[in-house]
């Protein structure tokens, strides 16, 4: 039989100086824990912890790689916008022709989009393994 799984709802509270709370968060975010009331968890029941080892320019580079990747989404999202505006000014002559070849650099940009978004996302891949 499964073992049932007790919901938590009691509440401990202590008082730590912030050189306690700066030390108990150190390693805490040098473990494998999620949240901090499983690193006490584990610390208080004697249950192993995994600590992690990370390289900071790994990091970082994530962190790059993360916020490169929102822009290019946003930047994506704009040129959508404004092509999808441009597609209602049907009766202009001008307009048509000017469609007709950002349509095509819409493409090409988002080529280029799907490109990059492949590749950061094979690199956070084989970041978090």
């Amino acid at each position: 039989m499964k073992e049932k799984k007790a919901n938590r709802s009691k509440r401990i509270i202590c008082r730590l100086t912030p050189e306690e709370l700066a030390k108990l968060e150190k390693k805490w975010k040098a473990s494998a824990c999620r949240k901090l009331s499983d690193y006490i968890r584990h610390s208080l029941f004697d249950k192993p912890i995994i600590t992690t080892y990370r390289n900071s320019s790994q990091d970082d580079l994530m962190a790059e790689l993360t916020r490169l990747r929102n822009e290019l989404n946003n930047v994506g999202n704009n040129f959508n916008q404004v092509v999808k505006k441009m597609h209602t000014l049907h009766q202009v002559p001008e307009f048509r022709s000017w469609l007709i070849a950002y349509e095509i650099e819409k493409n090409i940009l988002a080529n280029k989009v799907d490109d990059i978004r492949n590749t950061v996302k094979k690199l956070l891949g084989t970041w978090l393994q």
